[in-house]
């Protein structure tokens, strides 16, 4: 029954595109833009949050700037929804497909069977480890070293740590190898612990493990937290048990109500490192329309991250993303993907 839904969902989707599609064209394009018509389709492993809301704007801004439809769609942390989801769109013969986030093993089957219909994919933050599958990546390496870097300049080179992490997701992986790195690095750093969970309510969750973490470790100054979902867990724990002044958040990805949370009074969340999610959808919508033209937007398409502090947010004023975009220019846009005949998105 729940797969019947899932797969009337998705097509009810594509029947709703399919009577406003642009039929103008976008002059100047390559096939098939310059007839206009193209739908794609987008399918997020995650559900919820701050981060997927930004990446989807960013998405329907791009593919509006180049007349594309695009059915965005998410399978709320359910691995084979998120396979039926693609393999709908399969079926429904979209012109290109960006899979956003998910675990690999479980995709590469599928991907590939978009492929074997000459549907083009892009992948975003999943390693499908296909060459013919173009990566759009936030340099998770640059971003959670760009933040531990911060984690020792406050901290210094020793101190007892916790790491909120679930393994299997490549963006998690990634992050998380970088803090073993520093492990090593600085070998007065400790993992005195490591928690996490991946499911519909991550920052309640997340929360209740913390406060037992917390208490059961009462050594911990730093926590580690490779996603915003995970810091927000771990900050209503601290602010819970009082202890905001004795441990310290750093963390990935920022919005504005990370950013709200971050420049609260005497906030525990002192750093993140990020990428602006919309740009990320913006990039990842240049590459598959690259490659829906017959262009080759290349394999690993990098969006640069950025370090943002507290004392940054605080000095500057800054309580939103569009604040963060104006007082931090590198923060607004990115290079990656682009072409000379996809215009800029409004």
């Amino acid at each position: 029954m729940k797969k019947s839904i899932r797969a009337l969902a998705l097509a009810a989707g594509f029947a709703g595109l399919a009577g406003s599609a642009s039929a103008a064209g976008l002059a100047g394009a390559p096939a098939p833009f310059d007839q206009g018509g193209v739908k794609i389709a987008v399918v997020s492993f995650l559900g919820s949050g701050d981060w997927l809301q930004a990446f989807e704007a960013g998405v329907k801004r791009q593919s509006d700037a180049l007349g594309i439809e695009a059915n965005i769609s998410q399978a709320r942390n359910d691995i084979n929804a998120q396979r039926e989801l693609i393999q709908q769109a399969i079926n429904l013969g979209v012109k290109g497909i960006i899979i956003n986030n998910g675990q690999p093993e479980a995709l590469k089957d599928v991907a590939q069977a978009a492929l074997d219909a000459g549907i083009p994919v892009v992948a975003y933050d999943t390693n499908l480890d296909n060459p013919k599958i173009p990566q759009v990546e936030q340099s998770d390496a640059d971003m959670a070293r760009l933040v531990l870097d911060q984690a020792v300049k406050d901290q210094g080179e020793s101190f007892d740590g916790g790491v909120v992490y679930v393994a299997g997701f490549a963006p998690l992986d990634r992050r998380y190898a970088v803090w073993k790195e520093f492990g090593k690095k600085y070998p007065g750093i400790k993992e005195v612990a490591a928690w996490g969970v991946v499911n519909d309510t991550v920052a309640a969750s997340v929360a209740d493990q913390t406060k037992a973490v917390l208490r059961a470790n009462p050594t911990i100054s730093v926590v580690f937290t490779p996603w915003d979902e995970f810091a927000r867990g771990v900050k209503l724990a601290i602010d819970e048990l009082g202890v905001a002044d004795k441990v310290k958040i750093y963390g990935v990805d920022i919005s504005t109500s990370d950013i709200q949370a971050i420049i609260e009074p005497s906030s525990p969340w002192v750093a993140t490192a990020a990428t602006n999610p919309s740009v990320v959808g913006e990039a990842s919508v240049r590459a598959l329309a690259q490659l829906i033209a017959g262009q080759d937007p290349g394999h690993s398409i990098l969006i640069q991250p950025t370090l943002v502090t507290q004392k940054d947010l605080l000095d500057n004023n800054i309580k939103t993303i569009e604040e963060l975009q104006a007082k931090f220019p590198a923060f607004k846009d990115s290079d990656a993907a682009k072409a000379s005949w996809i215009p800029e998105p409004k």
